[in-house]
């Protein structure tokens, strides 16, 4: 579904990425992980069009996405949610959800003026997908309510249903679960494993917290100062010393296997703030 080839991003002598590449198959659940100021977001940046690469190519089904412009991106069914959440607070959850299906409308600026039947139909329709939507995530309750003063894991899944009302087929997640509780990070990665199975998605996931990546991702990209330095099973990139000396600083090049295997079940250990 998605191929990623050389891609380089720079920021003025900051080299954000530095030849980054990796495929994901359809259907696949992919974890991009690595330290902060890694290159994560950026590269999410760039399959969404925010960024433009100074070089190198994404495919997306086939088609070069580095051609496609930034407003048309929603419309090839990509979504995507943010590290910060990118909610309206003065909008209800409901047209928060409802703002993600943008694209999806027909109605024109002269027959939705006039409210045409056409276009009240296409309203009826898309506020029925949004109420799915907040059904299935457990949101019905707070639909009416405003974005602001919700609980921030409330709102972790407003945004999932924004983006899943969008109809996307690839769904790239920026740390779902940074800030939430244990029991929190645990219910979000079972909704997760269901709905990617339901909508027939394929997802990445950017994450520090490596109990929840390591949990449900199949395969592992890590990033580290812009450069891929592992992919692989979760198994296998968990005990990579390069992985490991990312996050934790030490030259393992000097440690003993056994070591090594010690700290890198200890980094991959599931906590409340994850790593």
């Amino acid at each position: 579904m998605l191929e990623v080839h050389d891609l380089t991003v720079r920021f003025g002598g900051i080299t954000a990425l530095d030849g980054v590449g990796f495929d994901v198959g359809r259907g696949e659940m992919v974890g991009l992980i690595g330290p902060n100021g890694a290159g994560k977001t950026t590269l999410f940046n760039c399959l969404t069009r925010r960024y433009d690469a100074d070089s190198g190519t994404v495919t997306y089904e086939g088609r070069d996405l580095t051609a496609v412009p930034p407003h048309a991106i929603a419309e090839l069914g990509i979504a995507r949610t943010f590290q910060n959440l990118g909610l309206f607070p003065r909008l209800s959850v409901r047209d928060n959800v409802l703002v993600g299906a943008h694209h999806r409308g027909r109605a024109g600026f002269l027959s939705a003026g006039l409210r045409l039947p056409g276009v009240r139909r296409e309203e009826r329709a898309l506020h029925a997908d949004a109420d799915a939507v907040l059904d299935r995530l457990g949101l019905t309750g707070v639909s009416g309510h405003l974005a602001t003063g919700l609980p921030f894991g409330t709102l972790k899944r407003v945004e999932l249903a924004r983006a899943l009302i969008g109809r996307p087929r690839l769904l790239l997640l920026d740390e779902p679960v940074n800030g939430l509780s244990a029991s929190e990070v645990d219910e979000f990665a079972g909704t997760l494993g269901a709905i990617r199975s339901e909508y027939d998605l394929t997802v990445i996931v950017v994450e520090h917290h490596m109990g929840f990546v390591m949990g449900i991702c199949e395969r592992i990209v890590c990033l580290d100062f812009g450069r891929k330095i592992a992919e692989g099973p979760p198994g296998e990139v968990q005990r990579d010393p390069g992985v490991i000396e990312a996050y934790l600083g030490t030259a393992v090049s000097e440690r003993s296997e056994r070591t090594i295997e010690h700290s890198s079940s200890e980094l991959m250990r599931p906590t409340q703030e994850g790593v």
